[in-house]
């Protein structure tokens, strides 16, 4: 029986390599997601390690919040000179070397284009030329920066843009831009590129300046005297630091940052695993229904094997072996494609704004591993309904013309078992949606349950819709396409179990892309009514990228021109709250003026007189925590300082954060921070001249954008296109398999009917005809696909939306994008119908009558 298997493999390559496709493609999609995230944390790893190499212990501020954009404490220079006198210590350094506390850093061209800043997340580093032991960056050209005005660029960033030593760069930190030469390039180690992010390394007297630091260094790097471990020294180092300050050990520091790295990687990867899932799901149904048109085509072939005294366990063994094998070269064959899928993901990652560091390719024996199982044991799960079919074939039909399989025994419950599986997977989805307080891990194994289990449903279903669809949806090409359109229409119903799993396949990828489709819009509207209703401004002021703070100084400089009547910003910085981390914002009087509150308990004459010591929050983030308007509630910053504010009033919807308090507030309590926005009134309302004006009066400011209420409205809306076309580009994937599924199913409808279109051919059908039924019959099919998935997706886009309503969040069907997906389902059927179409056309009539 092995050799009949491999060699019943051998003699049908077509469709074994056709089979085989749907896996390799769910196996690179899960292989590549493994190369992509361990090269990543590769290229962290080797950031890190090359950061703390000849370090011992660090002293830095101390910091409670995980993100922020204001002042983190600093370390006092003079601490320098007592950790140095210890002796215990063999040398100390300060300087600006804490990765993890981002100071940011735009830079301009000579003609004041913008190069790096914003969401290229640009760091600015601080080193002492004279002392190079405690750089982790080593350069690659030019020299280290030694005073005002110079600086070394990291050798990626000055790749992308195309900068070299001695160019003359624009520097902007916390307010206009400077200028600046550059003196050297630089790389971390053997890490080829920081992906999007920018370095920026300048002496450390000029990073003092440039982040407002006088008499303070970002962190103290302390190499220990020989034969003192990194713990001793950590001891008799502590009792010199200020409260504001914290010392850790080297290995603690690369620990942490290790633990932070694995993290991140870790989500990136389950994120992008989903998809593979997702794809190797479509691909199972792809295995399954070629397999099962396989065995029914074979059933004399089987039969006549029975009769020869194979039983029923041979013929078993016999199929899945079949699977075993082709699933084990299409997993190796797909661990191969994700080498190359790898460097897929990270150009689409670029395209999205999300470029990543790199260093080389790491393929690790995990990777080879799960690769090689996954792709085997999805083969062999979707072939074992196929493979008890083929053990029901009876001897007997090995001798009978045309025969065909007897019908399943649980054929006729399969309308009752789809439904039950059909309600049972929507209670599971209601269940993650409508019940509070489940874990975020149950809420995610309800959803991929309840999705899975009313796609099985709905294709079990849909075999029984076939028909009806057919007549329908075939309707046209019965019309336009005459005698090839009406055979097509009834090709496509002649098996609905076949077109069934067929379109299901495809069926998937539709309603996965419409879902994303339908509650994007409906986020993009919801966002945009709400920037709509809460905005009374005529333009607002924000950074470029729409997410970083804007530079010092930008308000003032808007303020200066003369027709500006109302000016109001808003600054905001993280902070801790009952165990929360949040951001909390600082206004001013003027806020109220220029943008509506959506007050619960209070009123705009409430934040007009908010005093010193108080506060108002966001009335669900209060509901949540058993905050009422009275209350003291206490608030710790990223320096870890403690203030208390009494909650004043509370707000169902505002442009604030949760917690909210006055200007001179925010700014005795978190110290020097930039403003998040800027709302701006004009007299006369807004025009052409005056945006242009505003536009001049921000030109030293290469990170502030002004835009009218409408513009900012839209790009609010805007924010989201990016994700949701990342989105599509990884769910195409499962399109793409499907389209393989159709390729697959209607070769071996092809095979299958060989002597019926020799007929037909024989009767006068041209070449022209044949190619049009086919083509046809595939559209029909693709049709169906998407008259499931369509309406499916956007019914479950639907219910998440109302179980968010009281986020604010509508239904607004996108339907251009709706009729796109359409179209792309007909162009689906076009395209998969171009193989089986041409094979087809060109069988010779003859030979076609005498083929079984």
């Amino acid at each position: 029986m092995i050799r009949v298997t491999v060699r019943s493999l051998a003699t049908r390559k077509l469709r074994a390599a056709l089979t085989a496709l749907a896996i390799v493609l769910g196996v690179a999609m899960a292989a590549g997601t493994y190369i992509f995230t361990d090269t990543i944390a590769e290229a962290f790893g080797g950031i890190i390690a090359s950061s703390y190499t000849n370090t011992s212990a660090v002293i830095s501020g101390t910091a409670q919040t995980r993100s922020g954009t204001g002042d983190t404490a600093g370390v006092p220079a003079g601490l320098l000179a007592a950790v140095r006198a210890l002796p215990e210590v063999e040398a100390a350094a300060g300087g600006f070397l804490d990765l993890d506390q981002p100071r940011p850093v735009t830079l301009t061209s000579s003609d004041g284009r913008r190069l790096t800043g914003g969401p290229d997340a640009t760091l600015g580093l601080g080193v002492d030329p004279a002392d190079s032991r405690f750089n982790p960056l080593e350069l690659t050209s030019g020299r280290w920066a030694a005073r005002g005005g110079e600086l070394v660029l990291d050798a990626g960033t000055a790749e992308r843009r195309h900068l070299a030593v001695g160019d003359a760069v624009g520097v902007a930190t916390l307010g206009r831009t400077t200028p600046f030469a550059i003196t050297g390039l630089a790389r971390f180690g053997a890490v080829r590129s920081l992906g999007s992010a920018t370095i920026a390394v300048f002496d450390v007297a000029t990073a003092q300046s440039l982040y407002d630091k006088p008499g303070q260094y970002g962190s103290i790097s302390i190499a220990a005297a020989r034969g003192i471990s990194q713990e001793r020294l950590v001891q008799a180092v502590r009792p010199l630091l200020p409260a504001t300050t914290e010392i850790r050990t080297a290995d603690q520091v690369a620990a942490t940052a290790a633990a932070d790295n694995a993290r991140d990687a870790k989500q990136v990867s389950t994120f992008l695993l989903a998809f593979a899932g997702i794809a190797l799901f479509v691909g199972a149904f792809v295995i399954a229904n070629t397999l099962t048109i396989t065995v029914a085509q074979r059933t004399r072939e089987l039969a006549t094997l029975r009769t020869l005294g194979a039983n029923r366990r041979q013929v078993l063994a016999a199929v899945l072996l079949e699977a075993l094998l082709l699933g084990a070269v299409a997993s190796a064959a797909g661990l191969l494609a994700g080498l190359g899928l790898a460097k897929g993901m990270d150009a689409l990652l670029t395209a999205s704004g999300l470029e990543l560091p790199k260093a080389g390719t790491v393929l690790a024996a995990r990777t080879v591993v799960v690769s090689l199982l996954l792709g085997t044991s999805v083969t062999l799960l979707a072939s074992v309904v196929p493979a008890i079919r083929a053990t029901r074939v009876p001897p007997i039909l090995a001798v009978r013309e045309g025969s065909t399989l007897p019908p399943h025994r649980l054929a006729r419950y399969i309308p009752y078992i789809s439904l039950i599986l059909t309600a049972g997977a929507l209670t599971a989805i209601c269940s993650a949606l409508f019940i509070s307080g489940l874990a975020a891990k149950t809420v995610l194994l309800l959803l991929a349950a309840g999705s899975a289990g009313l796609f099985l449903g709905i294709a079990l279903l849909s075999a029984r819709l076939v028909r009806p669809f057919a007549a329908v949806l075939g309707w046209p090409a019965a019309r336009l396409a005459g005698a090839p359109g009406r055979l097509a229409r009834a090709n496509a119903a002649r098996n609905p179990s076949r077109t069934a799993a067929t379109a299901a396949a495809l069926m998937i990828g539709l309603t996965l892309v419409t879902f994303v489709a339908v509650l994007g819009r409906g986020i993009q509207r919801s966002t945009g009514a709400a920037v709509d209703r809460l905005v009374q401004a005529d333009y607002v002021l924000t950074a470029a990228d729409g997410m970083s703070p804007l530079p010092v100084g930008v308000t003032d400089a808007v303020d200066d021109y003369a027709e500006v009547s109302v000016v109001s910003s808003v600054r905001q910085e993280m902070a801790h709250l009952q165990g929360t981390e949040l951001p909390v914002s600082g206004v001013d009087g003027n806020f109220t003026r220029l943008s509506h509150i959506d007050w619960a308990e209070g009123s705009d004459g409430v934040l007009t007189g908010l005093g010193q010591d108080e506060a108002i929050i966001a009335a669900r983030f209060a509901k949540e925590h058993r905050i009422g308007v009275g209350d003291t509630v206490r608030l710790t910053t990223s320096a870890g300082r403690e203030v208390a504010f009494v909650v004043r009033a509370t707000y169902r919807d505002s442009l604030l954060g949760p917690v909210a308090v006055t200007r001179q507030s925010f700014d005795t309590t978190f110290g020097q921070s930039r403003d998040a926005f800027a709302l701006l009134a004009v007299r006369g309302g807004p025009s052409s001249a005056h945006q242009a004006r505003l536009e001049r009066a921000l030109a030293g400011f290469p990170d502030a954008v002004v835009a009218t209420k409408a513009g900012y409205v839209a790009s609010q809306e805007g924010h989201l296109d990016s994700t949701m076309n990342l989105l599509y580009g990884l769910l195409g994937l499962s399109v793409v398999v499907s389209l393989f599924g159709m390729v697959n199913t209607l070769v071996l409808s092809v095979f299958e009917r060989t002597r019926e279109v020799g007929m037909l051919r024989a009767v006068g059908m041209t070449r022209r005809q044949v190619r049009r039924m086919v083509r046809h019959e595939s559209v029909v099919t693709a049709l169906i696909g998407a008259a499931l998935g369509l309406p499916l997706g956007t019914g479950l886009a639907a219910l998440v939306t109302y179980a968010l309503r009281d986020e604010g969040l509508v239904v607004d069907l996108p339907i251009r994008a709706l009729a796109a997906f359409a179209v792309i389902a007909v162009a689906s059927g076009v395209i998969a119908a171009v193989l089986p179409a041409r094979r087809a056309a060109r069988l010779d009539p003859l030979r076609a009558l005498q083929y079984e």
